[in-house]
């Protein structure tokens, strides 16, 4: 089973397509790669599929900002243009015109 591409990339902002909220991609998994207990503990009927890309997200919700880690399935590109409130955006990434994100070069050594 070959995994596919990834719909999303670094940098880009997505929402959950079910749950209210909303981050900025920071990593992505060709595959699922977090463990199996995870994985069980989501609820049988809104379980996906393993064989997708897996984003790692700083995300935010109304209350609070958190890591995600969200399957390409329950994933649509956020089109609010809103900045991303979560404290590790601005460490990582600048915003860029378009209100997506860029790594940050590193300072050289």
């Amino acid at each position: 089973m070959k995994p596919r591409s990834a719909k999303y990339g670094i940098g880009q902002v997505v929402r959950h397509r079910v749950y209210p909220f909303r981050g900025v991609v920071f990593d992505v998994d060709p595959v699922f790669a977090n463990t199996e207990e995870w994985w069980q503990s989501i609820p049988e009927e809104v379980r996906p599929v393993k064989d997708q890309p897996f984003y790692h997200l700083f995300a935010e919700n109304a209350e609070t900002e958190y890591v995600a880690y969200v399957s390409e399935q329950n994933l649509l590109p956020d089109t609010t243009g809103e900045p991303v409130r979560h404290p590790q955006v601005s460490k990582v990434f600048s915003r860029t015109g378009n209100g997506q994100y860029r790594v940050k070069r590193s300072a050289p050594n």
